[in-house]
């Protein structure tokens, strides 16, 4: 019995760690047809447990991300004393995909926060899209899916040594997403200033990620905690607007 407590802490992480991928694809699925959305949020969910389940039958390709690629020192344009500094010269794969992966979050999360305050709509009820748009939504499902699924596997990794753990926590995380996806997705959409603060914590997680790329760690537990605040203070506005108007009609 002595797996049952790394199980447990093994599936709470990677639910915590599941949390970004519900945000990101009740982001990206809230912009297609309604009809499309449920077949959308179902494609994303088996990427994503694919993805990870794939990475663990290449666990040693994961470990091997880890190891050098190459070292900044040897590139000749920056300065020895700001390596030495920030204790930053080997670059690994794994830096690599945070790094571009936190990219690509923050210009696709900055890109949709632009058209929030342009004023532009996602789409019209009822209108269709062209197939492109839907294709579109998938691939940068599988992008991302593939950024937090390593970025999950190596995290897992530090944890347990049984791949057979890693399988069922992951599992059950994916459950986990499945049951809340489209819940999320709904409650994102019905509310316009939390789809804001979904943007603004994936934004976060791009720079959290970016940082992580270029070697600095930053616990994801001030992200958290951040964000749950400006949640609750979000709900508590939500609570006093009703008020007032519920008092307007009367």
């Amino acid at each position: 019995m002595d797996w049952v407590v790394p199980l447990l802490m093994l599936t709470g992480m990677e639910i915590v760690l599941g949390i970004d991928n519900i945000v990101f694809l009740s982001i990206l699925v809230g912009g297609l047809p309604p009809e499309r959305q449920k077949l959308a949020r179902c494609i994303g969910l088996g990427l994503a447990l694919g993805a990870r389940m794939l990475l663990l039958l290449a666990i040693r390709l994961v470990m091997g991300l880890d190891q050098p690629l190459f070292h900044l020192s040897s590139a000749g344009f920056i300065p020895a004393g700001w390596l030495e500094s920030h204790h930053v010269d080997a670059v690994t794969g794994r830096d690599l995909v945070l790094f571009g992966g936190g990219l690509f979050l923050i210009a696709k999360s900055v890109l949709e926060i632009h058209k929030k305050m342009a004023g532009e709509e996602d789409h019209i009820p009822g209108a269709k899209r062209p197939a492109s748009s839907f294709l579109g939504v998938i691939a940068q499902i599988i992008v991302l899916d593939m950024v937090f699924s390593i970025d999950s596997i190596i995290s897992a990794i530090g944890m347990v040594q049984e791949v057979w753990i890693m399988v069922v926590a992951m599992s059950i995380a994916v459950v986990f997403m499945g049951v809340f996806a489209g819940k999320i997705s709904r409650f994102i959409e019905t509310h316009p200033t939390f789809k804001m603060l979904a943007l603004a914590f994936l934004v976060m997680i791009g720079v959290f990620l970016i940082a992580e790329g270029v070697g600095t760690h930053i616990s994801r537990g001030y992200i958290y905690v951040s964000m749950t605040f400006a949640l609750a203070v979000e709900l508590l506005n939500m609570r006093a607007r009703r008020k007032r108007l519920n008092h307007s009609v009367v």
